[in-house]
């Protein structure tokens, strides 16, 4: 399950959360190559002082953290484009400045991804963990 753990100095409405979180399920989904029922997104919003970045040149306009946990196998690619698709919708959707955004990856074998029906298997292209055979 991957989860995109999204940091903010700002407080976004719901619906606008709604639609960014559809919008990162659907980049995740397509260039990661995988399903969409086991993608786990939250938001930490803060206020405006209370996220720094030292490249941020006008914190006031927004700061973005994107904390991503992924089962590993990915190529640099793909996460590099990812990444990229992160910083573009933040910047759509709330104006963030694209020097203000920094994406981390953290990657961890299938087992460290639990659900109530199954483990999952480390990732492998063309693959949907929530339909395949439990393992």
């Amino acid at each position: 399950m991957p989860h995109l753990q999204f940091e903010l100095n700002l407080r976004p409405p719901a619906e606008e959360k709604r639609r960014f979180a559809e919008a990162m399920v659907q980049h995740f989904a397509r260039i990661m190559d995988t399903g969409t029922d086991h993608i786990g997104i939250t938001f930490r919003c803060y206020d405006t002082d209370d996220l720094v970045f030292g490249r941020a040149e006008q914190p006031a306009r927004g700061i973005a953290f994107l904390n991503a946990d992924i089962r590993r196998g990915r190529t640099p690619d793909q996460k590099r484009r990812l990444a990229l698709a992160a910083i573009d919708e933040l910047n759509r959707f709330w104006k963030i400045p694209k020097r203000s955004v920094y994406v981390v990856y953290t990657e961890h074998d299938g087992e460290h991804f639990q659900l109530e029906e199954r483990v999952l298997a480390s990732w492998s292209a063309g693959e949907d963990p929530l339909s395949d055979p439990p393992r």
